[in-house]
């Protein structure tokens, strides 16, 4: 079930009526004392869980099992690191889960990729069966539910976080179906509280929550799905075409992946907002970034919060020396790769992605007429630039791809050029993301300005019907100038 179709928005309109049903009934009688909040808190969290399986079913119900498996695994093993003390006992805990959790990602996701560099090496292959690995499917969502189910164990190993008392809440940290897909990841520490004190009925902020759904089938459907048109024409004639449409369909790419991840987030986060829950801000501009470190502090947060956290600082993280740092920053950003998928292409990227914080890293120090405030238009050139060539590692089929693109790139290569239309489409996206990100520059740094706007606009019942006709007819031209329906980038990791 895709954001961007129409069953979504049905299943999304019979999914609130009852909700808001349920809200208005429970916050009429207001519970009284502590055991009927308890059963008020209860009868919300199941009735969300119930939605989210029927959302997660349209995918693969049987994958639902998988899901329920890592968090009562992890739900169970974190009571037990409540009361135990020994630190032996405590690794010996978290070692578990991790194989559960771990196991299960690398079976499903690395089984096969891993079978067959096997094979390649050893001249032959783990699995006797040469269908075996057809007959298991990706799960939807699994590198991001286990990644969160992780970080919360963790959290509670080191302390920084009670063990949740309710298996159901737990679960609905899991599950909660507007980040279950492709995120944004959300840690226990901001969900977990959410579930224990509802955002008050009345304080739901719908018209902001609108917004962000509107704003972010825009990104998606008008420009995402558009600027693929172009890409995924170059991407499969990169031998036949010119140097330079395979650098308009670079950039092309570019600004898809962007729009379609942001696009996702936002929806993601508006969904979120109707039922009274605030996910984690995953995008910021993360073009106008100058320099790679501050890169990945704006592009998909959530997840370079969490490598940072629990990764780059389990191994040290830069109190460790120059030459650990470097070898942290390396082998987190290769691992980060290879968490987008099993293929040498994310593992090239996410290694040249580490390179490049490094060399950022040494230089920062020695050469001060580059961090100078004048040179950061170019800083910021150049680092949008080099995250786009880097991008080519990630679209291609395979590496001999990647290099056969980058070689166009870079010599006078003849060819036939990008039909008109195309470049067109290309060109009028471009003007509306330059719009946007100035906007978002001078006005809009981050959601909790747009929410602020929203707030100070008080809403009264003609306010609120212009916004409705606004946000209709707004609707209306996303549909008539949307693109063909494609699948979100990241609903494949």
């Amino acid at each position: 079930m895709l954001f961007n179709s129409a069953i979504f928005a049905v299943f999304l309109l019979t999914s609130l009526v009852p909700w808001y049903c349920l809200r208005c009934f429970l916050h009429k009688f207001k519970p009284k004392g502590n055991f009927n909040y308890i059963f008020y808190r209860l009868i919300l969290v199941i009735y969300l869980i119930i939605i989210s399986v029927i959302f997660y079913s349209f995918w693969h119900p049987f994958y639902f099992l998988l899901l329920f498996w890592v968090g009562f695994v992890d739900f169970c093993l974190a009571r037990v690191l409540g009361f135990a003390k020994s630190l032996p006992f405590r690794r010996l805990i978290l070692g578990v889960s991790l194989i559960n959790s771990l196991g299960i990602l690398i079976f499903f996701k690395y089984g096969q990729f891993i079978d067959e560099n096997w094979a390649y090496i050893f001249e032959t292959p783990l699995s006797s069966d040469p269908e075996f690995w057809t007959h298991w499917l990706l799960p939807v969502g699994i590198s991001f539910y286990t990644f969160q189910s992780i970080s919360y164990l963790v959290d509670v190993y080191r302390r920084e976080l009670a063990p949740e008392k309710s298996f159901f809440s737990y679960l609905l940290f899991l599950s909660f179906f507007p980040q279950l897909v492709a995120g944004p990841i959300v840690t226990a520490k901001s969900f977990l509280p959410q579930i224990r004190r509802p955002l008050p009925f009345l304080k739901i902020p719908i018209v902001f929550a609108v917004f962000l759904i509107l704003l972010g089938l825009f990104k998606k459907m008008v420009l995402a799905d558009h600027l693929a048109e172009t890409s995924d024409f170059v991407f499969s004639h990169i031998n036949e075409i010119s140097s330079k449409a395979l650098w308009v369909g670079m950039f092309s790419y570019s600004f898809q992946i962007y729009c379609d991840f942001s696009g996702y987030t936002d929806i993601a986060q508006g969904t979120a907002l109707l039922f009274g829950f605030r996910l984690p801000e995953n995008f910021k501009m993360p073009y106008l970034s100058a320099g790679f470190s501050e890169f990945w502090t704006r592009w998909h947060i959530s997840l370079s919060g969490w490598l940072k956290k629990y990764l780059y600082i389990s191994l040290g993280g830069n109190r460790v020396g120059e030459l650990f740092t470097y070898r942290n920053l390396f082998l987190v950003m290769a691992i980060g790769g290879l968490w987008h998928g099993a293929s040498w292409n994310f593992v090239i990227w996410g290694s040249c992605h580490g390179l490049l914080l490094i060399f950022e890293r040494w230089g920062s120090g020695r050469w001060q007429l580059w961090s100078s405030g004048w040179m950061r238009p170019i800083r910021i050139l150049g680092t949008f630039l080099s995250v786009s060539l880097l991008w080519i590692f990630f679209r291609s089929s395979d590496f001999g791809s990647s290099l056969c693109y980058l070689q166009g790139l870079f010599t006078k290569k003849e060819g036939f050029s990008l039909p008109y239309t195309l470049e067109m489409s290309f060109l009028y996206c471009v003007f509306f993301i330059f719009i946007g990100h100035i906007l978002g520059k001078y006005y809009f740094n981050d959601n909790k300005q747009l929410l602020g706007a929203f707030q100070k606009w008080q809403i009264s019942l003609g306010k609120t019907l212009v916004f409705s006709i606004f946000a209709s007819v707004f609707l209306i031209l996303i549909v008539l100038f949307s693109a063909d329906s494609k699948p979100f980038v990241y609903f494949v990791f």
